[in-house]
């Protein structure tokens, strides 16, 4: 897989992760998952491989800050929060992904 192709698939992910912190608030791994697939009707399904480094990737980086508590079922769980850097983050994010579907809509046009 191309580095290009790479980049793509890591922002739209990270798009969707800060979408849904901006969105839902405060919430832990797996929450943000099931939120993910609940909103998207079952379209898009973020898999554990892929969402905890992205986390933890987005922790280091100051997107998003972590917390430990104890969710619904009184696990224990790390609880993830938007950054007001996320949050800018996002709105990059939101318009390059604008940018990159536009793009893809006109040469399915074309075609």
């Amino acid at each position: 897989m191309g580095q290009r192709k790479r980049d793509h698939l890591q922002g739209a992910l990270d798009l969707l992760l800060l979408r849904t912190l901006n969105t839902g608030g405060t919430m832990h791994g797996y929450g943000i998952a099931i939120r993910i697939e609940e909103v998207s009707r079952e379209a898009l399904r973020v898999e554990e491989g892929s969402l905890y480094p992205a986390l933890h990737r987005m922790e280091r980086v100051g997107w998003i800050e972590a917390s430990w508590g104890r969710s619904d079922n009184q696990r224990r769980a790390k609880f993830y929060t938007i950054t007001s850097g996320g949050q800018a983050r996002l709105a990059e994010a939101q318009e390059d992904w604008t940018r990159l579907v536009a793009g893809v809509t006109r040469v399915l046009k074309l075609a």
